[in-house]
């Protein structure tokens, strides 16, 4: 398929599913995001991952505050992205606590907390990623910035490099059959939504469907 044509298909699908997310109630957002702390816990990643990455829900994604305050409260160590220069894509995570202080909107209009000492994505052993849509296969759509691909491009060229797992967060109206992806596309290691909690590496998309049912 012709990359314009690729790029234009990624441009309605990613509209398409951020109209579909911000349609969705004050309620069944606060519900989906109780689940997610839910299967989180379940699935033991709280407990298996002691430097975790999250995000803070901008433009309707899911909110992951319950489940950061969780880890916080486990004594976890818990970073937050922060943009880069805008010369550059490659993020940087800041860790916060329960008293953290010296917070600030970026340009995006995203609340971010400043530290003298970021970390870069692979210094993480767990990461959250917002996205606007996945599928059966670990294809993410995000935002379309690639803030995430470039910051975890060295996946692709090491695969002894040290890596976090890559945990999409999203609500289950953001799945779709299969997602157009490119060669920059970084995919994910599972998927956590209100309903199940997906798991790829290797898997088929059969039992993708039953890892771990509602």
């Amino acid at each position: 398929m012709p990359s314009s044509t690729l790029t234009a298909n990624k441009r309605a699908l990613r509209a398409e599913l951020r109209r579909r997310r911000r349609g969705l109630s004050g309620r069944t957002r606060q519900a989906a995001a109780a689940s997610v702390l839910r299967r989180a816990l379940r699935a033991g990643l709280l407990l298996r991952y002691r430097r975790i990455g999250f995000y803070l829900s901008h433009d309707g994604e899911l909110d992951l505050l319950p489940l950061l305050n969780q880890a916080l409260w486990l004594n976890k160590h818990c970073f937050l992205p922060a943009l880069p220069p805008r010369f550059s894509k490659r993020l940087r995570f800041n860790r916060i606590g329960p008293s953290s202080r010296h917070w600030r909107h970026n340009r995006f209009g995203i609340l971010e907390h400043g530290s003298p000492r970021p970390v870069r994505a692979w210094q993480l052993d767990l990461l959250f990623v917002p996205l606007v849509g996945f599928d059966a296969h670990g294809n993410r759509l995000g935002m379309g910035g690639g803030f995430y691909d470039a910051s975890l491009a060295h996946l692709r060229q090491r695969k002894a490099w040290r890596r976090p797992l890559l945990v999409g967060v999203g609500y289950a109206c953001q799945q779709v059959e299969r997602l157009p992806d490119d060669p920059w596309d970084i995919r994910l290691d599972a998927v956590l939504s209100e309903r199940q909690f997906y798991r790829f590496g290797g898997t088929t998309t059969d039992t993708f469907h039953a890892l771990l049912a509602s």
